[in-house]
């Protein structure tokens, strides 16, 4: 099997990417990379540890990038912003600028110097919350900039792009995952494990999806 990477946070998303991942390459050829950023749920660091642990992950890079807050303004990266949601004026304030490019870009520099062409990320732009670096137009043109940047042929996956919040619960599933990802994951903003705060625009993301999941697991087929 060939070997793959996983930009990895510890959340629901990249969570369920990591075993679709470990179902594809096997987990003895799987990676993952987690980066400190400065987030205000840092605690996702040591989540993300803990669970590819678990997962029987073997080697897992965790990256400090510490100064972003030095380079630009999100409420992730200042806990003074009150966190609000997307409008029809303005994304949420919790876009950090440069993310997914940057994570890609070291992602690709790691996985070129292991010798490895499979980058997994679990972004996704169907039931996103507006970041425009979750956008399947970005990692495509990401995905062609790289491999241009490094002479060196990368694919990026993103098995999620397209999926809402309620089809990746059934993803999580189907993969044997649900309970783990309901109870050991952080997706919540204000770094609550689990079902998290229940107020962030995350948390909404995730419970909604999650009920739906459960409804519709419990509804008998006609």
């Amino acid at each position: 099997m060939s070997a793959a990477i996983v930009v990895f946070s510890g959340g629901q998303d990249s969570t369920t990417c990591l075993g679709l991942a470990i179902r594809q390459h096997g987990k003895e050829n799987v990676s993952c990379i987690t980066f400190h950023y400065g987030q205000r749920h840092a605690l996702e660091v040591e989540v993300a540890k803990k669970m590819a642990a678990s997962l029987g992950i073997r080697t897992h890079h965790i990256i400090s990038l510490d100064n972003y807050a030095d380079l630009t303004r999100s409420a992730l990266l200042d806990p003074t912003l009150k966190i609000t949601a997307q409008t029809a004026d303005a994304p949420p304030n919790t876009v950090v600028d440069g993310r997914n490019m940057l994570f890609l870009l070291l992602a690709a520099v790691v996985a070129k110097r292991d010798g490895i062409h499979d980058i997994y990320t679990g972004v996704c732009q169907a039931d996103s919350s507006g970041y425009p670096d979750c956008r399947d137009t970005f990692i495509k043109a990401c995905n062609v900039t790289l491999n241009l940047a490094m002479d060196y042929n990368f694919q990026i996956h993103t098995p999620l792009m397209f999926l809402n919040k309620m089809q990746i619960w059934a993803l999580a599933d189907e993969l044997g995952m649900l309970e783990r990802i309901a109870n050991e994951t952080l997706t919540c903003y204000n770094g609550i494990i689990g079902p998290g705060c229940g107020s962030c625009p995350s948390c909404h993301l995730r419970q909604r999806g999650y009920a739906a999941y459960l409804q519709a697991k419990s509804t008998p087929c006609a």
